[in-house]
Protein backbone atom coordinates (compact mmCIF):
# COMPACT_ATOMS: atom_id res chain seq x y z
CA UNK A 1 0.00 0.00 0.00
CA UNK A 2 1.17 3.58 -0.65
CA UNK A 3 2.74 5.55 2.17
CA UNK A 4 1.83 8.99 3.50
CA UNK A 5 3.68 11.21 5.97
CA UNK A 6 1.48 12.12 8.93
CA UNK A 7 1.67 14.39 11.95
CA UNK A 8 -0.13 13.59 15.21
CA UNK A 9 -0.28 15.65 18.40
CA UNK A 10 -1.52 13.58 21.29
CA UNK A 11 -3.56 15.05 24.12
CA UNK A 12 -0.73 13.88 26.39
CA UNK A 13 1.51 16.60 24.88
CA UNK A 14 3.58 14.60 22.39
CA UNK A 15 4.11 15.11 18.68
CA UNK A 16 4.52 11.97 16.56
CA UNK A 17 5.68 12.00 12.92
CA UNK A 18 5.44 8.75 11.00
CA UNK A 19 4.77 7.09 7.66
CA UNK A 20 1.34 5.50 7.40
CA UNK A 21 -0.05 3.04 4.86
CA UNK A 22 -3.10 4.39 3.04
CA UNK A 23 -5.31 2.82 0.35
CA UNK A 24 -4.45 3.44 -3.28
CA UNK A 25 -6.79 6.31 -4.28
CA UNK A 26 -9.52 5.68 -6.83
CA UNK A 27 -10.40 8.68 -9.01
CA UNK A 28 -13.94 9.97 -9.29
CA UNK A 29 -15.26 11.20 -12.65
CA UNK A 30 -13.51 14.59 -12.52
CA UNK A 31 -10.44 13.44 -10.62
CA UNK A 32 -6.97 12.22 -11.49
CA UNK A 33 -4.48 10.16 -9.49
CA UNK A 34 -1.03 11.72 -9.43
CA UNK A 35 2.18 9.90 -8.59
CA UNK A 36 3.77 12.63 -6.47
CA UNK A 37 7.45 13.06 -7.29
CA UNK A 38 8.18 16.47 -5.75
CA UNK A 39 6.65 18.50 -2.91
CA UNK A 40 8.33 21.51 -1.28
CA UNK A 41 8.67 22.07 2.45
CA UNK A 42 7.23 25.55 2.83
CA UNK A 43 6.97 27.34 6.20
CA UNK A 44 3.21 26.70 6.14
CA UNK A 45 3.92 22.97 5.76
CA UNK A 46 6.34 23.02 8.66
CA UNK A 47 3.69 24.70 10.81
CA UNK A 48 1.38 21.72 10.30
CA UNK A 49 4.17 19.16 10.43
CA UNK A 50 5.60 20.25 13.78
CA UNK A 51 2.64 22.08 15.32
CA UNK A 52 3.81 23.80 18.49
CA UNK A 53 6.29 21.06 19.41
CA UNK A 54 9.74 21.88 20.74
CA UNK A 55 11.84 20.16 18.09
CA UNK A 56 14.98 20.42 20.19
CA UNK A 57 13.42 17.52 22.15
CA UNK A 58 12.96 15.37 19.03
CA UNK A 59 13.81 11.67 19.34
CA UNK A 60 13.97 9.02 16.62
CA UNK A 61 12.72 5.43 16.73
CA UNK A 62 11.32 2.91 14.27
CA UNK A 63 13.36 1.61 11.33
CA UNK A 64 15.30 3.20 8.47
CA UNK A 65 12.37 2.65 6.10
CA UNK A 66 9.65 3.47 8.61
CA UNK A 67 11.09 6.02 11.02
CA UNK A 68 9.11 7.58 13.83
CA UNK A 69 9.96 10.95 15.37
CA UNK A 70 8.54 12.17 18.67
CA UNK A 71 8.91 15.54 20.39
CA UNK A 72 7.42 17.27 23.40
CA UNK A 73 4.77 19.97 23.07
CA UNK A 74 5.14 22.48 25.95
CA UNK A 75 2.04 22.52 28.21
CA UNK A 76 1.63 26.29 27.82
CA UNK A 77 0.97 25.96 24.05
CA UNK A 78 -1.19 22.83 24.16
CA UNK A 79 -4.43 24.89 24.25
CA UNK A 80 -3.53 26.28 20.81
CA UNK A 81 -3.36 22.68 19.54
CA UNK A 82 -6.81 21.74 20.87
CA UNK A 83 -8.35 21.56 17.41
CA UNK A 84 -5.98 18.86 16.20
CA UNK A 85 -5.31 16.78 19.30
CA UNK A 86 -5.31 13.01 18.68
CA UNK A 87 -6.02 13.52 14.98
CA UNK A 88 -3.44 12.11 12.56
CA UNK A 89 -3.00 14.74 9.84
CA UNK A 90 -1.43 14.45 6.37
CA UNK A 91 1.03 17.18 5.37
CA UNK A 92 2.12 19.01 2.23
CA UNK A 93 0.15 21.80 0.55
CA UNK A 94 1.43 21.48 -3.01
CA UNK A 95 3.47 19.24 -5.27
CA UNK A 96 3.91 17.85 -8.76
CA UNK A 97 4.02 14.50 -10.47
CA UNK A 98 2.67 12.36 -13.28
CA UNK A 99 -0.99 11.46 -13.74
CA UNK A 100 -1.25 7.65 -13.63
CA UNK A 101 -5.04 7.20 -13.78
CA UNK A 102 -8.11 9.34 -14.27
CA UNK A 103 -11.86 9.40 -13.96
CA UNK A 104 -14.16 9.23 -16.93
CA UNK A 105 -14.63 12.93 -17.68
CA UNK A 106 -12.90 14.31 -20.81
CA UNK A 107 -10.96 16.84 -18.69
CA UNK A 108 -9.59 14.07 -16.47
CA UNK A 109 -8.81 11.69 -19.33
CA UNK A 110 -6.87 14.43 -21.12
CA UNK A 111 -4.34 14.54 -18.28
CA UNK A 112 -3.33 10.84 -18.28
CA UNK A 113 0.44 10.58 -18.59
CA UNK A 114 0.89 14.34 -18.18
CA UNK A 115 3.12 16.10 -15.66
CA UNK A 116 1.03 18.38 -13.47
CA UNK A 117 1.37 20.66 -10.51
CA UNK A 118 -1.23 19.96 -7.82
CA UNK A 119 -2.64 21.73 -4.77
CA UNK A 120 -4.92 20.38 -2.08
CA UNK A 121 -2.96 19.06 0.88
CA UNK A 122 -1.55 15.61 1.75
CA UNK A 123 1.18 15.97 -0.88
CA UNK A 124 3.75 14.09 1.18
CA UNK A 125 2.08 10.98 -0.20
CA UNK A 126 3.14 8.56 -2.89
CA UNK A 127 -0.19 8.90 -4.70
CA UNK A 128 -2.83 11.59 -4.46
CA UNK A 129 -6.31 11.87 -6.01
CA UNK A 130 -7.30 15.45 -6.82
CA UNK A 131 -10.01 17.22 -8.82
CA UNK A 132 -8.87 18.42 -12.26
CA UNK A 133 -9.42 22.02 -11.11
CA UNK A 134 -6.62 21.50 -8.58
CA UNK A 135 -4.13 20.66 -11.33
CA UNK A 136 -1.93 22.87 -13.47
CA UNK A 137 -0.72 21.24 -16.68
CA UNK A 138 3.01 21.95 -16.72
CA UNK A 139 4.68 23.09 -19.94
CA UNK A 140 6.30 20.39 -22.07
CA UNK A 141 9.74 19.50 -20.75
CA UNK A 142 9.06 20.68 -17.19
CA UNK A 143 10.09 18.20 -14.50
CA UNK A 144 8.08 17.62 -11.30
CA UNK A 145 10.89 19.25 -9.31
CA UNK A 146 10.66 22.37 -11.46
CA UNK A 147 6.89 22.50 -11.06
CA UNK A 148 6.57 21.47 -7.41
CA UNK A 149 6.44 25.02 -6.02
CA UNK A 150 4.00 26.28 -8.65
CA UNK A 151 1.27 27.49 -6.29
CA UNK A 152 2.09 28.86 -2.83
CA UNK A 153 5.10 31.11 -3.45
CA UNK A 154 4.33 32.20 -7.04
CA UNK A 155 0.69 33.05 -6.40
CA UNK A 156 1.51 34.68 -3.06
CA UNK A 157 4.07 36.96 -4.72
CA UNK A 158 1.66 37.76 -7.56
CA UNK A 159 -1.08 38.28 -4.97
CA UNK A 160 1.06 40.93 -3.31
CA UNK A 161 1.42 43.00 -6.46
CA UNK A 162 -2.27 42.49 -7.30
CA UNK A 163 -3.23 43.66 -3.79
CA UNK A 164 -1.02 46.70 -4.28
CA UNK A 165 -2.83 47.66 -7.47
CA UNK A 166 -6.31 46.97 -6.14
CA UNK A 167 -5.77 49.02 -2.97
CA UNK A 168 -4.27 52.01 -4.76
CA UNK A 169 -0.64 51.75 -3.68
CA UNK A 170 2.24 52.18 -6.12
CA UNK A 171 5.15 50.31 -4.50
CA UNK A 172 5.85 47.57 -1.94
CA UNK A 173 7.93 46.66 1.07
CA UNK A 174 8.76 43.00 1.76
CA UNK A 175 10.49 41.45 4.78
CA UNK A 176 12.53 38.23 4.93
CA UNK A 177 13.09 39.27 1.35
CA UNK A 178 15.84 36.83 0.35
CA UNK A 179 13.52 33.82 0.60
CA UNK A 180 12.42 31.87 -2.47
CA UNK A 181 9.22 33.90 -2.41
CA UNK A 182 11.17 37.13 -2.01
CA UNK A 183 13.34 36.32 -4.98
CA UNK A 184 10.23 35.69 -7.08
CA UNK A 185 8.72 38.99 -5.94
CA UNK A 186 11.89 40.81 -6.99
CA UNK A 187 11.73 39.30 -10.46
CA UNK A 188 8.04 40.23 -10.78
CA UNK A 189 8.66 43.81 -9.67
CA UNK A 190 11.65 44.25 -11.99
CA UNK A 191 9.70 42.83 -14.92
CA UNK A 192 6.54 44.84 -14.16
CA UNK A 193 8.29 48.10 -13.22
CA UNK A 194 7.15 48.12 -9.57
CA UNK A 195 9.19 49.78 -6.83
CA UNK A 196 10.20 47.27 -4.14
CA UNK A 197 11.96 47.78 -0.82
CA UNK A 198 13.55 44.58 0.47
CA UNK A 199 14.28 44.07 4.16
CA UNK A 200 16.77 41.36 5.19
CA UNK A 201 18.89 40.50 8.22
CA UNK A 202 22.22 39.34 6.80
CA UNK A 203 24.88 40.84 4.48
CA UNK A 204 24.88 37.70 2.33
CA UNK A 205 21.15 38.17 1.75
CA UNK A 206 21.79 41.75 0.69
CA UNK A 207 24.33 40.48 -1.82
CA UNK A 208 21.99 37.78 -3.11
CA UNK A 209 19.20 40.24 -3.85
CA UNK A 210 21.48 42.83 -5.40
CA UNK A 211 22.82 40.13 -7.70
CA UNK A 212 19.22 39.59 -8.84
CA UNK A 213 18.96 43.29 -9.71
CA UNK A 214 17.24 44.56 -6.55
CA UNK A 215 17.74 48.32 -6.14
CA UNK A 216 16.54 48.86 -2.57
CA UNK A 217 17.83 46.41 0.07
CA UNK A 218 17.84 47.36 3.77
CA UNK A 219 19.46 45.31 6.54
CA UNK A 220 17.37 45.44 9.72
CA UNK A 221 20.44 44.68 11.85
CA UNK A 222 22.35 47.70 10.53
CA UNK A 223 22.75 50.72 12.85
CA UNK A 224 21.52 52.89 9.96
CA UNK A 225 18.47 50.71 9.21
CA UNK A 226 15.75 53.29 9.89
CA UNK A 227 17.60 55.91 7.85
CA UNK A 228 18.16 53.45 5.01
CA UNK A 229 14.53 52.31 5.11
CA UNK A 230 13.19 55.87 5.14
CA UNK A 231 15.32 56.84 2.15
CA UNK A 232 14.22 53.75 0.20
CA UNK A 233 10.58 54.52 0.95
CA UNK A 234 11.10 58.09 -0.21
CA UNK A 235 12.51 56.88 -3.53
CA UNK A 236 9.78 54.32 -4.17
CA UNK A 237 6.75 55.91 -2.52
CA UNK A 238 5.82 52.57 -0.96
CA UNK A 239 2.89 52.72 1.46
CA UNK A 240 2.16 48.96 1.55
CA UNK A 241 4.23 46.23 3.20
CA UNK A 242 4.03 42.45 3.44
CA UNK A 243 5.70 41.10 6.55
CA UNK A 244 6.76 37.46 6.87
CA UNK A 245 8.29 38.00 10.33
CA UNK A 246 5.18 38.83 12.33
CA UNK A 247 6.66 39.24 15.79
CA UNK A 248 8.85 42.01 17.15
CA UNK A 249 9.06 45.68 16.19
CA UNK A 250 9.63 45.54 12.44
CA UNK A 251 6.03 46.11 11.28
CA UNK A 252 5.80 49.21 13.45
CA UNK A 253 9.16 50.48 12.24
CA UNK A 254 7.94 50.22 8.64
CA UNK A 255 4.81 52.27 9.41
CA UNK A 256 6.89 54.84 11.28
CA UNK A 257 9.27 55.24 8.35
CA UNK A 258 6.37 55.55 5.91
CA UNK A 259 4.87 58.37 8.00
CA UNK A 260 8.23 60.14 8.20
CA UNK A 261 8.51 60.14 4.41
CA UNK A 262 4.98 61.47 3.94
CA UNK A 263 5.60 64.27 6.48
CA UNK A 264 8.64 65.47 4.52
CA UNK A 265 6.29 67.11 2.05
CA UNK A 266 3.42 67.97 4.42
CA UNK A 267 2.05 71.48 3.90
CA UNK A 268 0.82 71.87 7.45
CA UNK A 269 0.97 70.15 10.82
CA UNK A 270 -1.80 67.79 11.88
CA UNK A 271 -2.00 66.32 15.35
CA UNK A 272 -3.68 63.29 13.77
CA UNK A 273 -0.76 62.59 11.45
CA UNK A 274 -0.91 62.33 7.68
CA UNK A 275 -4.10 61.45 5.82
CA UNK A 276 -2.25 58.95 3.60
CA UNK A 277 -3.19 55.36 4.46
CA UNK A 278 -0.24 53.13 5.31
CA UNK A 279 -0.77 49.37 5.45
CA UNK A 280 1.24 46.40 6.73
CA UNK A 281 -0.05 42.90 6.05
CA UNK A 282 1.44 40.15 8.19
CA UNK A 283 1.41 36.93 6.16
CA UNK A 284 3.92 34.81 8.10
CA UNK A 285 5.16 34.05 11.59
CA UNK A 286 8.91 33.52 11.44
CA UNK A 287 9.08 35.31 14.79
CA UNK A 288 6.42 33.95 17.16
CA UNK A 289 6.92 36.76 19.67
CA UNK A 290 4.22 39.43 20.12
CA UNK A 291 3.97 42.15 17.48
CA UNK A 292 5.16 45.39 19.07
CA UNK A 293 4.70 48.90 17.77
CA UNK A 294 4.78 52.47 19.05
CA UNK A 295 2.06 54.72 17.65
CA UNK A 296 4.25 57.21 15.83
CA UNK A 297 2.48 57.09 12.49
CA UNK A 298 -0.75 59.03 12.91
CA UNK A 299 -4.24 57.60 12.49
CA UNK A 300 -4.33 56.60 8.80
CA UNK A 301 -2.83 53.14 9.03
CA UNK A 302 -3.68 49.49 9.12
CA UNK A 303 -2.05 46.29 10.32
CA UNK A 304 -3.68 42.96 9.63
CA UNK A 305 -3.33 39.49 8.23
CA UNK A 306 -3.14 38.37 4.61
CA UNK A 307 -3.53 34.82 3.32
CA UNK A 308 -3.38 33.48 -0.22
CA UNK A 309 -6.57 31.40 -0.35
CA UNK A 310 -8.94 34.15 0.87
CA UNK A 311 -7.29 36.50 -1.63
CA UNK A 312 -7.89 34.09 -4.51
CA UNK A 313 -11.51 33.63 -3.44
CA UNK A 314 -11.92 37.40 -3.34
CA UNK A 315 -10.65 38.02 -6.88
CA UNK A 316 -12.67 35.15 -8.37
CA UNK A 317 -11.93 32.12 -10.53
CA UNK A 318 -11.23 33.99 -13.78
CA UNK A 319 -8.62 36.29 -12.26
CA UNK A 320 -7.05 33.43 -10.31
CA UNK A 321 -6.75 31.44 -13.53
CA UNK A 322 -5.02 34.39 -15.20
CA UNK A 323 -2.41 34.42 -12.44
CA UNK A 324 -1.94 30.64 -12.68
CA UNK A 325 -1.31 30.86 -16.41
CA UNK A 326 1.34 33.50 -15.84
CA UNK A 327 3.02 31.13 -13.39
CA UNK A 328 2.95 28.33 -15.98
CA UNK A 329 4.47 30.53 -18.68
CA UNK A 330 7.29 31.81 -16.41
CA UNK A 331 7.88 28.67 -14.33
CA UNK A 332 11.54 28.32 -15.31
CA UNK A 333 12.34 32.04 -15.07
CA UNK A 334 10.41 34.38 -12.77
CA UNK A 335 9.02 31.56 -10.64
CA UNK A 336 11.96 29.17 -10.57
CA UNK A 337 12.55 27.65 -7.13
CA UNK A 338 15.82 26.42 -5.67
CA UNK A 339 16.33 23.61 -3.15
CA UNK A 340 19.36 22.55 -1.17
CA UNK A 341 18.38 18.90 -0.95
CA UNK A 342 15.86 16.39 -2.28
CA UNK A 343 14.78 13.80 0.31
CA UNK A 344 12.47 10.82 0.49
CA UNK A 345 9.75 10.82 3.14
CA UNK A 346 11.85 8.59 5.39
CA UNK A 347 14.88 10.86 4.93
CA UNK A 348 12.70 13.84 5.85
CA UNK A 349 12.15 12.18 9.23
CA UNK A 350 15.84 11.99 10.09
CA UNK A 351 16.77 14.13 13.09
CA UNK A 352 19.72 15.76 11.30
CA UNK A 353 17.51 16.73 8.35
CA UNK A 354 14.83 18.17 10.63
CA UNK A 355 17.48 20.26 12.37
CA UNK A 356 18.26 21.92 9.01
CA UNK A 357 14.94 22.41 7.24
CA UNK A 358 13.04 22.93 10.49
CA UNK A 359 14.68 26.34 10.91
CA UNK A 360 12.98 27.57 7.70
CA UNK A 361 16.17 29.48 6.95
CA UNK A 362 16.86 31.19 3.65
CA UNK A 363 18.93 28.87 1.46
CA UNK A 364 17.95 25.70 3.33
CA UNK A 365 14.76 24.68 1.55
CA UNK A 366 14.12 20.94 1.15
CA UNK A 367 12.13 19.13 -1.53
CA UNK A 368 10.34 15.90 -0.65
CA UNK A 369 10.08 13.17 -3.29
CA UNK A 370 7.63 10.62 -1.83
CA UNK A 371 8.60 8.09 -4.52
CA UNK A 372 12.35 8.58 -4.29
CA UNK A 373 14.24 5.30 -4.64
CA UNK A 374 11.12 3.37 -5.55
CA UNK A 375 11.59 3.27 -9.31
Amino acid sequence: MPLQLRSLIRASGELELSLTEVPMPEPKADEVVVRIEAAPMNPSDLGLLFGAADMTTAKASGTADRPVVTAAVPPRVMPAMAGRQDESMPVGNEGAGVVVSAGGSPAAQALIGKTVGVIGGAMYSQYRAVHVSQCLLLPEGTTPAQGASWFVNPLTSLGMTETMRREGHKALVHTAAASNLGQMLNKICIRDGIGLVNIVRKPEHEALLRALGAKHVCNSTSPTFMEDLTNALAETGATLAFDAIGGGKLAGQILTAMEAVINRTAKEYSRYGSAVHKQVYIYGGLDRAPTEFTRGFGMAWGMGGWLLFPFLQKIGAAEAERLKQRVASELKTTFASHYTREVSMSEALQIDAIAVYGKASTGEKYLVNPNKGLG
